[in-house]
């Protein structure tokens, strides 16, 4: 069986100069991102499909992007593989004193009880140390820009919860929704593009702040409803005899219903 060792010869291999892939030396960090959110994605769909076999191959897959990286860097004089794991390790030592009160892997807590809402408080703590050791004063300041819009909007959402700026309730939420909606029916009156697109902003943010007030994640569960409007729709196009498209509104409301009632049935 082939071992990480193993990887990450394969993977010096595809990059030298002489004998290696013309299409992996020619690649730069900038070249690979797009593949790393791809098979971040890949690995998603895997794991909210249930497919074990699956989620191992796309595990394999950002392992290899992850390699691959190091392996740039290395040739640039960066940094090393054996450098990315000791910063992870380091890392995840100093941010569970709970169970390494030390700092040390070898010497782990000596089972006492773990309080749940103290290792919260205290895993925020250390992350705004990392963050004012890296000059990152501000509480929002590494919340990566790059993030999806929805799972960015949570993490801004919950960081400013950390310093009390959040409803106490969900009930103040759903005040807010409703604010929200009133003043997005205000700008489609206007016919002003720009207050709609604004507004709308506006109103999908605080439907992920009700989200984060209910325990969700909201790209989560927002990727489910996708999935269950596509078993649906395409439950009506089985259904159907003929081309949805030529169908009648009423018509389409109708195997709707069918369609819910089909794969309701069939759970």
């Amino acid at each position: 069986m082939y071992s990480l060792d193993d990887l990450r010869t394969l993977m010096r291999c595809l990059r030298d100069p002489e004998h290696g892939c013309p299409w992996d030396l020619k690649q730069t960090y900038q070249t690979i991102a797009p593949h790393t959110l791809e098979e971040c994605y890949e690995l998603i769909d895997a794991i909210e499909s249930g497919d074990t076999e699956q989620i191992r191959q796309e595990l394999g897959d950002v392992l290899f992007q992850v390699v691959f990286y190091s392996q740039l860097a290395e040739e640039a004089g960066d940094f090393t593989f054996s450098e990315v794991t000791d910063a992870i390790v380091s890392k995840l030592l100093r941010r569970h004193p709970h169970v390494f009160p030390e700092g040390e892997l070898d010497k782990p807590t000596n089972g006492r009880a773990i309080d749940e809402a103290e290792i919260k408080r205290r895993w925020e703590e250390i992350k705004a140390e990392e963050r004012a050791a890296k000059a990152q004063n501000g509480v929002l300041d590494d919340i990566p820009t790059a993030l999806p819009a929805l799972k960015r909007a949570q993490k801004l959402q919950k960081r400013a919860a950390t310093i009390g700026f959040d409803w106490q309730a969900v009930g103040g939420v759903f005040d807010k929704l409703d604010e929200e909606r009133a003043e997005l029916a205000e700008a489609i009156a206007s016919g002003d593009k720009d207050h709609q697109a604004e507004e709308m902003g506006d109103l999908i943010f605080v439907v992920v702040n009700l989200a984060r007030h209910l325990g969700l994640d909201a790209e989560t569960v927002l990727r489910a409803a996708n999935r269950k409007f596509e078993a649906r729709f395409q439950q009506m196009e089985q259904l159907s005899d003929k081309s949805l498209g030529e169908l009648s509104p009423a018509t389409l409301e109708s195997l709707w219903e069918q369609a819910k009632k089909a794969l309701k049935n069939a759970d």
